[in-house]
């Protein structure tokens, strides 16, 4: 049961949809939000049981759509595509893909095998470059998630969605840079992108604006991480460049852990209601495989 007015109708949830617009599209005419989760593969036998019971408490919550996340260079290839597969019966299910150090043909043989599981769309990333192989990119034959969005456009019928940097992208000189770019993303093929971690509305606007301003008119929906663990959070925000609100840092790093999840999940729950209120078409949760927190705040924003 929602903690907060319910202005998502859970019954219309539903696997049948052909795309991730399709499904903005169709809650956007209804004035309603989107609900949707992402997982990323376990690392070995426990962390797939703590996956598979979340996946299924989650699913309770009828989410419009789910993503699957994908290691860097590819490192959990084969992970990945057995947890999509495992999603792709129940859900519509996005699949990350990067190419950092990947061929033309070995990325179209993982696109086969996405397509084969079920996956109908594709959330295009350059990616990292391993630890091990810090020169990937140099190697690799896909340079940009532009070429990337233009294989899959060119070479088969997913939908394709991209990533959006509400705090710029480390590599990227300023906002209207990474605006353009997104144009360009739209231009080659993609129909949605998806955030990464951010921390104020303001942040979300500002690119929204920039985006619009650039020509990029695809939906941008936030991706929100909720702070149940705030020295877990703070490492995260460091490793991406994602600034934390001086304030909030300040209480998570003086308070004890217990003290630490209230105030986190309080500010990640207000977070989400003022998205959806600035008009944010939906919402992605961060589950880091974790239901509790999840729910926690699909229902504090009065998602499910």
């Amino acid at each position: 049961m929602s903690d907060y007015p319910l202005i998502r109708n859970v019954a219309e949830a539903t696997n049948q949809a052909d795309s991730v617009f399709e499904v903005i599209t169709a809650r956007a005419l209804k004035q309603q939000p989107t609900l949707s989760f992402e997982f990323f593969p376990p690392k070995d036998e426990d962390g797939a049981g703590t996956l598979w019971r979340s996946y299924e408490k989650l699913l309770e919550a009828s989410p419009d759509f789910v993503s699957v996340t994908y290691g860097a260079g590819g490192s959990n290839r084969e992970t990945s595509l057995g947890v999509v597969d495992r999603m792709a019966k129940d859900v519509l299910t996005i699949g990350h893909l990067t190419c950092v150090g990947s061929t033309f043909d070995g990325t179209r043989e993982t696109i086969r095998r996405f397509e084969d599981a079920g996956v109908k769309s594709i959330l295009a990333l350059r990616g990292d470059a391993p630890l091990a192989d810090p020169d990937a990119l140099a190697k690799g034959e896909l340079k940009s998630a532009l070429d990337l969005v233009e294989l899959v456009r060119n070479e088969t019928s997913l939908e394709i969605g991209v990533a959006a940097f509400p705090e710029v992208h480390p590599e990227s000189p300023d906002m209207a840079h990474d605006s353009r770019v997104l144009a360009l993303k739209q231009s080659a093929g993609a129909s949605y992108a998806m955030t990464q971690l951010f921390f104020t509305v303001d942040a979300y606007l500002e690119l929204v604006e920039s985006a619009k301003q650039a020509g990029a008119t695809l939906p941008i929906v936030p991706g929100v991480m909720p702070i149940s663990n705030g020295a877990r959070i703070i490492r995260m925000a460091e490793m991406s460049g994602a600034k934390v609100p001086q304030p909030l840092l300040d209480n998570l790093q003086s308070a004890s852990e217990v003290e630490a999840r209230t105030i986190g999940m309080d500010y990640s729950i207000r977070l989400a209601r003022d998205l959806v209120e600035a008009g944010a078409p939906g919402l992605h949760i961060f589950t880091l495989n974790l239901a509790k927190a999840a729910l926690e705040v699909a229902r504090g924003a009065g998602l499910c």
